[in-house]
């Protein structure tokens, strides 16, 4: 019932249409009350007609007529009650289906606006199979249960109401016995509520895990194809739709034996009235009307009985769908403006971490007692392994997450006091993950700015070292980059996610690991522009290369959430043991490069189990197959870092 209840609540929103499909419902179903009886009135006017009396089986006709008259009366008056039962049938299942089409469209709005609002944490355990099946498969169930069932439902407790009503005024001793199905027939209905309930949802939660097989599926295809491993996903897919097929199964099952047995039930009273009603007619306490119209009432009350297993079986699933979409819609929001949280005035930059602890999920601290300035125009590189809490320290300045303890500064004030939209505009932010959408290079250049000007885009655009290729493409900026940006090389999307950071023009610039997906040569495109629209903005840059960070004003090393150095490349080369054989590593890979060669150096890897890094190969291409560039074609950047240094 609570379930039931909130659902009722979204009706609000669409009384007008809901008043009228009331009203047209006790409009049609009053009609189809009234039918029985005047059936009743005309047999017994019929008979009094045929045999030549006013009275026959004691029940009196009210109208004085002939044979013919009856007939032709009866033709009309039928014939008027199905016009007019039509006319508001049509109205109640319209104005019926508009509210429920509107509660799905309520929903559907709900469930995406809350996905928008939680934070990274929630998303960080939810499954986009499970997110995608409840806001469809589930808001579909319960918009056929709140439409077509519910309205049937509706329909059916109004019609009993008015046939008991009519049956215990015409004989209430022939109504009580009409009744002795009625106890088995509750217990029928609610062991089947109860039983196929569990069954529905858990059909729901396979349906969802098959949604999640799929997404990730057609999400990983290139991965899937190039290990080759499409037998086993396939295998894979089947093995969980045969688990949802005899899910599926084993709630007809149910519903199948429910159908037939409620549908016995119904007829006992049937046959009950008819045995009982023949001996009260033998006996002149009945007419024949009478009991030609109790049986009517009866039949209109079988009908919807029937329809008691399918009724029951929307309910459970609509109630099952129900729970698993206010599961979202109940998901606390963890990052949220606070009610009194004003809006970010114009910054300069200054970002400061004060004593900074954060834990995920209330679990061991990925960040312990982080303290450290960035000042307006600085570039601070962040340098540490996996898990040292690089991301995590970017994550926290646009509020992705709340610290656990301590306080994240941006000219001054907390970021937990500001309004998040207003913060988050001031932040320009280059994914690790390049992440585009379907639509073309321009909109995805002014995702973050949609009122931006060609010339504007262009101008991100060209800064980006994005321009040239972007103008070779076959429409140029309209060119649609396809789902998740696959017609892009992942050089080309990390520049287009370059121009869509920069077109904002923010004052705090974060690169998380901005070179991962482009070549050196790319990657001096890329650090040129760079160069000069880093002046003036606070970047905080993520690399595992020390030629990416070399040239920052300060460095922060990383080590298990803590800060283990801080300072310039030189001061750490000379005080930092986790910086200096950071170095020692990444110089000694790239010194065996450079001296037998990027092939040599594969196959000499491939011999002794180890993989060159990155920097090796990158080095030797911009150190000798770039050498129109020379050692360092970015100053102070360290690109071709392993021929300077050396």
């Amino acid at each position: 019932m609570r379930i039931v209840i909130r659902l009722a609540g979204y009706y609000r929103n669409y009384w007008g249409g809901v008043l009228v499909a009331a009203i047209a419902l006790v409009i049609s179903t009053g009609v189809e009350l009234a039918t029985p009886a005047f059936i009743g009135v005309v047999v017994d006017c019929a008979l009094s007609a045929v045999a030549g009396s006013a009275r026959v089986s004691g029940r009196p006709c009210p109208i004085e007529v002939q044979s013919g008259d009856v007939v032709g009366l009866v033709i009309a008056i039928m014939l008027g009650f199905a016009i007019l039962r039509s006319i508001f049938l049509f109205l109640h299942s319209y104005y019926g289906e508009l509210g429920s089409q509107g509660i799905a469209y309520e929903l559907r709005k709900q469930i995406y606006e809350h996905l928008q609002k939680l934070s990274f944490s929630w998303h960080d355990r939810a499954q986009t199979g499970h997110m995608v099946s409840r806001a469809t498969s589930d808001v579909e169930a319960l918009k056929n249960f709140t439409g077509r069932a519910f309205l049937q439902l509706a329909r059916f407790i109004l019609m009993i109401a008015g046939i008991g009503a009519f049956l215990f005024t015409m004989h209430w001793q022939l109504a009580l016995a009409s009744l002795v199905a009625l106890p088995f027939l509750l217990k029928a209905g609610s062991w089947y509520g109860l039983s196929v309930q569990p069954l529905w949802r858990q059909a729901q939660e396979e349906t969802a895990v098959l949604a999640e097989i799929v997404q990730e599926n057609l999400a990983g295809s290139r991965v899937v194809r190039a290990f080759a491993q499409e037998p086993a996903q396939v295998a894979k897919f089947e093995t969980q739709n045969r688990r949802l097929l005899n899910q599926l199964l084993l709630a007809a099952r149910v519903q199948s034996w429910a159908n037939p047995l409620l549908d016995a039930l119904g007829n006992i009273g049937l046959v009950t009235v008819l045995w009982y009603g023949g001996y009260l007619i033998i006996n002149q306490e009945l007419s024949v009307g009478e009991l030609v119209a109790f049986n009517s009432y009866l039949l209109l009350v079988v009908r919807p009985v029937r329809q008691i297993g399918f009724l029951v079986g929307q309910a459970a699933r609509a109630i099952a769908s129900g729970e698993r979409i206010f599961e979202i819609l109940d998901a606390p929001i963890d990052v949220l403006d606070k009610p009194d949280a004003y809006p970010l005035p114009p910054i300069r930059g200054e970002v400061v971490f004060d004593h900074v602890t954060c834990s995920y999920l209330g679990g061991q601290p990925v960040l312990r007692d982080v303290s450290f300035e960035a000042h307006p125009g600085e570039t601070i590189a962040l340098l540490g392994a996996t898990g040292s809490g690089k991301t995590t320290i970017i994550n926290l300045i646009p509020r992705f997450y709340d610290v656990s303890g301590g306080r994240v500064l941006v000219d001054g004030y907390d970021v937990r006091d500001v309004q998040l939209a207003t913060l988050r505009r001031n932040i320009g932010i280059v994914m690790q993950d390049t992440t585009l959408f379907t639509g073309t290079i321009r909109e995805n250049i002014a995702f973050g700015a949609p009122e931006a000007h060609e010339e504007q885009i262009v101008e991100a655009a060209r800064a980006a070292r994005a321009h040239d290729f972007i103008v070779d493409c076959p429409e140029g900026y309209d060119t649609p980059v396809g789902e998740r940006g696959v017609t892009l090389s992942g050089g080309q999307k990390q520049r287009i996610a370059i121009a869509r950071a920069l077109l904002m023009d923010p004052r705090i610039l974060i690169l998380d690991d901005f070179t991962s997906a482009v070549d050196t040569e790319t990657e001096a495109l890329i650090r040129e522009a760079l160069e000069v629209l880093m002046q003036g903005r606070t970047t905080l840059v993520i690399a595992q290369r020390v030629s990416t960070v070399r040239s920052a004003d300060r460095i922060i090393v990383l080590d298990r959430g803590s800060i283990a150095g801080m300072g310039t490349h030189e001061e750490l080369l000379e005080s930092n043991e986790i910086y200096a054989e950071i170095y020692r590593l990444q110089l000694v890979d790239q010194t065996v490069v450079d001296a037998i060669g990027e092939g040599a150096a594969m196959a000499l890897a491939g011999s002794s189990g180890r993989s060159p890094g990155n920097g090796q190969r990158n080095g030797h291409r911009s150190g000798a197959g770039n050498g129109r560039s020379g050692g360092g074609r970015v100053p102070g950047s360290g690109l071709g870092g392993g021929r300077r240094t050396g």
